[in-house]
């Protein structure tokens, strides 16, 4: 896992994510899907520069399966964001750093 990224599941996701102080971003991802490969650099870089204000996490949905059937993820990458363990934003597929970092702001 990138630096600044926890690698969550579903035994760690509600005392990660949910019971974080501060906002979260998780990336619902699988090894295999292409645009998630190319949307991870970007969630570093973003990890990089909010990190300090914004808890970062992947999870993958092929070894997790609970987790994303509970937010109704049928399609990735899929992330969602999170504040005092509440989904207040979701954006699914490959978008725009801007997109990502517009949201980040948002919730800031």
């Amino acid at each position: 896992m990138a630096k600044g990224i926890l690698d969550v599941g579903d035994n760690s996701f509600d005392s990660e994510i949910l019971q974080a102080e501060t906002p979260a971003v998780v990336d619902f991802w699988a090894p295999w899907c292409g645009p998630c490969k190319a949307i991870g650099p970007i969630v570093e870089d973003l990890a990089g520069t909010y990190g300090d204000q914004v808890k970062f996490a992947k999870c993958n949905v092929d070894d997790n399966p609970v987790t994303p059937g509970k937010y109704g993820i049928k399609a990735i990458p899929t992330l969602i964001f999170f504040k005092d363990g509440k989904v207040v934003n979701q954006i699914t597929g490959m978008v725009a750093k801007s997109k990502l970092e517009d949201t980040l702001k948002g919730i800031l």
